[in-house]
């Protein structure tokens, strides 16, 4: 348990100073291949070593898990330590924490509401990067619409036999369990009624996947299939029948609706100072375009709004700010962040002018094709923990109270 005392202000910048420190002299050296801007980008062994390697030295250091319970490998301190080494990581951009399913969505949902057992079973290999951990809520056929999906949990014994397939998995072909949405009950009278929720180990006979790959040409992601696969019975998390409460549980958590994860940046932070620098790199009719009037205008409608959501994020913290909607800015942050770095990278390319259009490889790319990743890689931010149409949708219901239709 966290301790009851705060720590103070001078504790804290001694913290973030000794954080800063040791990023900076553990800095793994440059690999000589191309590295992830995201965590949905790893398509290699190569690249999962290094990232693995890298997230244990974290953990090892003490900076991942800091406010997770002590007795299952986390620091046991107050959340604000781990907001600072946080902040540090992505000052500094180094390299990202892969794990980020089992960090970010599983191990809350663990820490939360998991057995005693299950916090022993998993939660330290998810912080040291021994288990990777991967999602199977999307289905081929449902895309974001969960209350559909028809993959078939069936009790036998002390198993569970699991028929169907999933879509867009990140990381299945590493994954050594995923949290898996399931129907256990056809004949729910509400649909959402028979769906389970599982700790599903996925080294099991039956259970294969594909890799699907991205815009970006990488292969992150894979479409996961089980055939008369058999999990354990104590797979199943809470009851039967629970599996729709649980997973919108874990979404808040993908969602950054609610606070739990164990840390570390799942992806590189690109904000208003690259596209500045870029700017002032990028030459039209042989000056700089940062010195175009339209330009500078438009930059700085990007900057303000890009403060706007920063400054967001902190206010969501002080409930008095938000009294009037109270939850609207967590509930919203998905869709005005991804929306807002979507339309800014597609911003960054059109300053590129012709260069924009090339991409890594071609030897005129800006930054190595710096942007033209960093763009097509959001689009899998607007889509996943469902796209901005749900999104809307979510603010409309939840916090406007407008009715469904």
């Amino acid at each position: 348990m966290a301790p009851a005392t705060q720590p103070s202000t001078s504790e804290l910048e001694d913290f973030r100073r000794q954080v800063a420190a040791w990023m900076t002299t553990n800095r793994p050296p440059d690999p000589n291949f191309l590295l992830p801007q995201t965590f949905m980008e790893i398509g290699s062994e190569r690249v999962l070593d290094f990232l693995r390697e890298w997230q244990y030295k974290v953990w090892a250091a003490g900076y991942l898990g800091i406010a997770w319970p002590k007795e299952f490998g986390g620091g046991g301190l107050p959340t604000i330590y781990q907001q600072i080494a946080d902040q540090e990581m992505k000052r500094l951009r180094v390299p990202i924490l892969f794990n980020v399913i089992g960090l970010g969505w599983a191990g809350p949902l663990i820490v939360d509401i998991g057995s005693e057992d299950e916090k022993h079973t998993y939660l330290k290999g998810i912080l040291n990067g021994e288990d990777i951990w991967c999602q199977g809520f999307s289905e081929p056929n449902h895309g974001s619409d969960l209350g559909s999906i028809q993959t078939r949990a069936e009790r036998d014994g002390n198993t569970y036999v699991i028929n169907g397939s999933k879509i867009w998995t990140t990381m299945g072909n590493y994954a050594k369990y995923m949290i898996l949405l399931a129907r256990t009950d056809l004949h729910a009278e509400r649909r959402y009624s028979g769906l389970s929720f599982f700790l599903a180990p996925m080294q099991t006979p039956g259970v294969t996947t594909q890799p699907i790959q991205k815009l970006t040409g990488e292969y992150g992601f894979t479409e996961t299939f089980f055939s008369d696969a058999r999990i354990p019975a104590h797979s199943l998390m809470g009851d039967e029948g629970q599996g729709w409460r649980i997973a919108m549980q874990t979404l808040q958590y993908e969602r950054g609706a609610a606070a739990g994860a164990a840390g570390g940046p799942a992806m590189i932070s690109i904000y208003m100072d690259d596209m500045l620098a870029m700017a002032r790199d990028v030459q039209r009719d042989g000056k700089p375009v940062i010195g175009d009037t339209v330009t500078r205008d438009d930059l700085v409608k990007f900057m303000i709004e890009e403060k706007a959501l920063l400054l967001g994020e902190k206010r969501a913290d002080i409930p008095t700010l938000c009294s009037e909607y109270p939850g609207s800015l967590s509930l919203s942050h998905k869709l005005r962040a991804t929306e807002y770095f979507r339309r800014m990278r597609q911003y960054a390319l059109a300053l590129q002018g012709t260069q924009g259009s090339l991409y890594i490889g071609d030897p005129d790319t800006l930054g190595g094709g710096f942007w033209q990743r960093a763009y097509l890689n959001n689009f899998a931010l607007t889509i996943g923990g469902g796209t901005s149409q749900i999104q809307a949708n979510i603010v409309g219901e939840h916090v406007l109270g407008l009715p469904k239709d």
